[in-house]
């Protein structure tokens, strides 16, 4: 399958306020984000046309920024306008979006008191991060040698784009050794998440999952959180330690780009993709593509 570069495509990307042709959604050598890696972004889909959580996630860019010293000056009902824009002029109904906020090239250093706040949006087709075999038999996963880091050394609750340094370098070497993705456990040595999704496990037909006190709390996460107490299953948000994994019946990960997709593998212990991961993923589905208006009712 040929690689197409996300820099040649058609269509056009939301930047600073209007629609631009996709090729030429450029921002300079010099931008500080590049070089720094002061961004905030979100992932965000569409479903039948109707962007699945759009506040929730657009309040968190807004909330990730206000962490990063990011002074956006764009609005909440604005950030959800973009998207909307953006996935119209690309003519899509079901899409996967990525608003980004990033300081600009006003100024080069470490501080960046003066560099302007940028805003842009993509929206293209994009089917789940995991598919084919996976969805059935589930995903490899390895146990990162890197650590999720304490909330007093990072901005672990912002979706900042220098967060997730260690997870390109954690999955490049799961990939390098024939597994999917990588387990990401944190600074005290706690199962985590994995490197752009949340965990989750069953033991005794009983949900488990961390409690995220320094890393994402995501918002699959918590629609997942919600299908399971909407089903009557007991769930525990709890600190895991890795050596309980052996024990787990089935684990599965969450994530706007994953979905929800069952774990087959965590190192050199095998799962089955069970009956609670179906049901879960099968309401998960419904869910989102319910029409909008049916899925603030069922949220209420």
């Amino acid at each position: 399958m040929a690689l197409v570069p996300y820099d040649d495509r058609d269509g056009f990307i939301w930047m600073d306020g209007k629609l631009v042709p996709w090729r030429d959604a450029k921002v300079h050598f010099l931008t500080h984000g590049l070089h720094y890696g002061s961004g905030v972004f979100e992932g965000v889909r569409a479903y039948n046309g109707n962007i699945f959580k759009l506040n929730e996630h657009s309040q968190r860019l807004l909330d990730g920024c206000a962490t990063m010293d990011m002074k956006i000056t764009w609005t909440l009902e604005q950030i959800n306008q973009a998207c909307i824009d953006a996935m119209k002029a690309n003519n899509l109904t079901d899409a996967y979006l990525r608003p980004l906020a990033w300081r600009g090239a006003e100024q080069m250093g470490v501080t960046a008191q003066l560099a302007k706040i940028h805003l842009a949006v993509a929206a293209w087709e994009w089917p789940s991060y995991f598919t084919g075999e996976a969805r059935e038999k589930g995903i490899s996963i390895k146990t990162s040698n890197w650590r999720r880091p304490s909330p007093d050394c990072a901005p672990v609750h912002a979706k900042a784009a220098g967060l997730y340094m260690i997870c390109t370098m954690s999955k490049h070497d799961a990939e390098n050794h024939g597994y999917s993705d990588a387990l990401m456990l944190d600074y005290r040595g706690r199962v985590a998440e994995l490197t752009g999704a949340n965990f989750f496990m069953i033991m005794r037909g009983e949900v488990h999952t961390p409690v995220a006190d320094c890393f994402l709390n995501g918002i699959t996460r918590q629609t997942v959180m919600d299908i399971i107490r909407a089903k009557g299953i007991k769930l525990h948000e709890r600190s895991i330690m890795p050596e309980e994994l052996a024990a787990a019946e089935e684990c599965f990960a969450t994530g706007t780009a994953a979905e929800i997709t069952p774990i087959g593998k965590i190192d050199d212990k095998d799962y089955t993709v069970g009956p609670i991961t179906r049901m879960i993923r099968e309401e998960y589905e419904k869910l989102v593509r319910l029409p909008a208006s049916a899925q603030q009712k069922k949220a209420g």
